[in-house]
């Protein structure tokens, strides 16, 4: 199993969360896809339970933001969606 850096941050939140678990799969998938990173690249599971990551998104009472990485690519997971920091976009759409 790769290393992983999980980052969690707590204020206020303005969003309920995510429907289902695979809401937050698709985003997450589709997120890496537009950084360069092809589905058939990797493993979701072996960096981040999905399920365990929506379960904490959705009962923040708080904001909250989770960063984890993904082949390279960092991601931010918040109740609003998943992003990518601005000083690894262009890292990203480089590889």
């Amino acid at each position: 199993m790769p290393p992983y850096t999980l980052t969690i941050e707590m204020g206020r939140s303005s969003r309920n969360g995510f429907e289902e678990p695979s809401d937050l799969l698709v985003e997450i998938v589709g997120t890496l896809e537009r950084y360069g990173l092809d589905c058939n690249d990797y493993q979701l599971y072996d960096f981040v339970d999905v399920e365990a990551l929506a379960q904490l998104l959705n009962s923040a009472s708080s904001d909250i933001e989770v960063r984890f990485t993904v082949e390279g690519i960092q991601l931010i997971a918040t109740p609003e969606g998943v992003t990518v920091p601005v000083d690894e976009e262009s890292y990203a759409v480089q590889r």
